[in-house]
């Protein structure tokens, strides 16, 4: 995989270069709640544009249905972007129309502009090839370079991320280059004890890299409100909590497999209760009871781990010499629900080992809870890409960048 340096050391003056990005950020209306992304492309924009490269800016936002739809623009991204460089950023209004040619063609060496969301034209995320490779044939008019630093979007074989780089000289980002180097430490040179914590909503989103990680990890923490599928599948009432019947089987052999291959499955031993879903707009105090895990009530739902469990998930972090963690252990959002995530993060920053934050809800929550992201081993951008990796699948944006 050839690397930005060597790009660089070839020189992009005057050159267009393509930057996939990821700035795909966390709107209010129009207001970015978290630019986390944003700041994690910015090493790879401010190296591109200082060596005077044109440089050419693009991302998705959102799940727009190939169209566009000013919910899901990229402009409040191109400004902060801006901000961010201490220098004005052009913005097209369009993928690869009018707008995007003139803005383009309009950069002189050091500049940089950001092209409308990707997603607008239903090219970008088209299942059949040539409508796919169409579009693609459409962005490589408007470079002569291609970087790929989206790191949250290399699991998906896109255009602008598996089409694109097969038909321009290409290579890794600063941000896409580090990532991959993390998370060959948590694949090829593991130091244990390996401790992983996951947590998140759904079970069946994790099911694949738990499949994987019973052969790899020392120790797995399940928290959110994927646990209450392990915590039924044991037998336990867990009143309305949120459930997936039909990962019930699956759940249990997970647990007898983990057994017999001396994995230690890890889940709650208590969980915060209370009779509805918190109001998360106005966070209104949600008076939650704390329960043991086997005594849940019939007409309450589980929406954090509870104290004792923070306990014991702190002490089973301790001695870690890797940790991964994907997942809130709660709805971190409101603040009686945010103490089980709080206590995880802050068992990584008490762990004496090599800490990597899976990205998703569990970055957002370690900057939204205000822990210091330089305290950690490393914060992911691509929750998602993360996981498949981890699962050990090819990934199309990382394949695609490969000589």
């Amino acid at each position: 995989m050839k690397t930005i340096d060597e790009l660089l050391s070839e020189g992009v003056a005057g050159r267009r270069v393509f930057v996939r990005a990821d700035l795909n950020v966390p709107l209010d209306g129009t207001t970015i709640t978290d630019d986390g992304r944003i700041r994690a492309v910015l090493p790879t924009v401010r190296a591109l544009a200082e060596a005077g490269g044109r440089v050419v800016v693009a991302s998705h936002l959102g799940r727009p249905k190939g169209a566009p739809d000013p919910a899901f623009s990229l402009a409040p991204a191109a400004a902060r972007l801006g901000e961010l460089l201490g220098a004005d950023v052009a913005f097209a209004t369009d993928t690869v129309g009018e707008s995007a040619g003139a803005t383009v063609a309009g950069l002189a060496d050091g500049q940089v502009a950001v092209l409308e969301n990707l997603r607008f034209n239903a090219g970008e995320t088209a299942k059949d090839d040539a409508e796919r490779g169409a579009f693609a044939d459409r962005l490589a008019g408007l470079a002569d370079l291609y970087v790929g630093d989206g790191f949250g979007a290399v699991h998906r074989k896109h255009a602008s991320v598996y089409d694109l780089p097969a038909r321009l000289p290409h290579a890794a980002g600063f941000l896409i280059a580090t990532e991959v180097g993390v998370l060959k430490k948590l694949t090829d040179d593991v130091q244990r004890p390996y401790v992983v914590a996951l947590g998140g909503a759904k079970v069946s989103d994790k099911l694949a890299v738990i499949d994987e990680l019973l052969g790899k990890a020392d120790r797995i923490l399940i928290g959110g409100g994927m646990a209450y599928t392990f915590l039924k599948a044991k037998g336990y009432e867990i009143g309305t909590s949120l459930v997936q019947e039909d990962q019930l089987s699956a759940v249990t052999e997970y647990m007898e497999r983990a057994e017999k291959n001396g994995v230690e499955l890890v889940l709650p031993v208590d969980t915060l209760v209370a009779e509805e879903f918190p109001d998360l707009k106005t966070k209104a105090p949600a008076h939650p009871a704390a329960v043991a895990a086997d005594a849940m009530p019939a007409g309450r739902m589980g929406l954090d781990i509870g104290p004792e469990t923070r306990t014991l998930y702190a002490s089973k972090l301790a001695d870690a010499a890797t940790v991964f963690w994907n997942g809130p252990m709660g709805v971190f959002e409101h603040p009686d629900y945010a103490e089980g995530t709080k206590a995880v993060a802050q068992a990584l920053l008490d762990s004496p080992g090599y800490t990597v934050v899976g990205g998703g809800d569990s970055a957002a929550a370690v900057r939204i809870l205000g822990f210091d992201e330089k305290a950690f081993g490393h914060i992911s951008t691509g929750g998602g890409a993360s996981l498949e990796y981890l699962e050990g699948k090819t990934l199309p944006g990382l394949a695609a960048l490969e000589d």
